[in-house]
């Protein structure tokens, strides 16, 4: 959703993130296999959920992600019919129509992933000690894409006119950017997956380097260069 007006300096966790292989499938085009560049928030957030140990975790969030490669992977699927026509064995089913299928399956390859969490009282030191030592395996996008954490650090944000853009997750009037592409991506899922929150956000698939931008924070910086944007993004 959009961020509130920036206010004064804030600090935050930044947290690093590294997956070998990641897969985002765009659940506004059912039936295809169709993949999102970059994770939803809703993603990062049940990221975090699983490093806590909580049924959700709807927080304020900056993010900025971006891979090194993608492919496409065929994969074999075994779907089981509701009515059992068709039961499975030794986890196989019947070849045919409604059985065993191959479809390709695009995926991103080392995918980067920087967290920024603002620390309202203990909230900084509760994700710093449960990504440390997660209740559950944290992974990024499906079940098998494991995702590690490569580093954590204590930064400020201060509020910014220009910054630099480079792969940040931005409001949809963040900036503007001619490169940038707007996706619509899910803010949160309800526990029972009945209900999901969307918005629009402005991302680059190519990093963009230093330009006007609104409603966003950057890394206080040691000099007089640009440092990274970061649109803290609510749920």
């Amino acid at each position: 959703m959009t961020p509130a007006p920036p206010g004064g300096p804030v600090r935050a966790l930044r947290a690093t993130f590294h997956a070998p292989v990641a897969s985002f499938r765009d659940p506004l085009f059912p039936g295809v296999t169709r993949v999102l560049p970059v994770p939803p928030p809703s993603t990062v957030r049940g990221l975090l959920a699983a490093a806590t140990g909580a049924y959700a975790e709807p927080f304020v969030l900056g993010m900025a992600a971006w891979s090194e490669g993608h492919g496409t992977d065929t994969e074999t699927y075994h779907p089981i019919a509701a009515d059992g026509s068709n039961p499975s064995a030794g986890g196989r089913i019947r070849a045919g129509k409604g059985g065993t299928t191959a479809k390709d399956r695009p995926f991103l390859a080392d995918v980067h992933l920087t967290l920024w969490l603002p620390e309202p009282g203990a909230d900084g030191d509760r994700f710093a000690r449960a990504l440390r030592r997660p209740r559950h395996a944290l992974r990024l996008g499906r079940s098998q894409d494991l995702v590690h954490l490569t580093g954590l650090a204590h930064v400020v944000l201060e509020p910014a006119e220009r910054a630099v853009v480079g792969h940040a997750l931005a409001s949809a009037d963040g900036h503007d950017v001619p490169s940038a592409y707007e996706h619509r991506l899910a803010d949160t899922v309800s526990a029972d997956r009945l209900t999901t929150r969307w918005s629009p956000y402005l991302w680059c698939d190519e990093p963009a380097g230093a330009a006007p931008v609104r409603g966003a924070y950057r890394e206080a910086p040691t000099s007089n260069e640009d440092t990274q944007a970061v649109w803290l993004l609510t749920p």
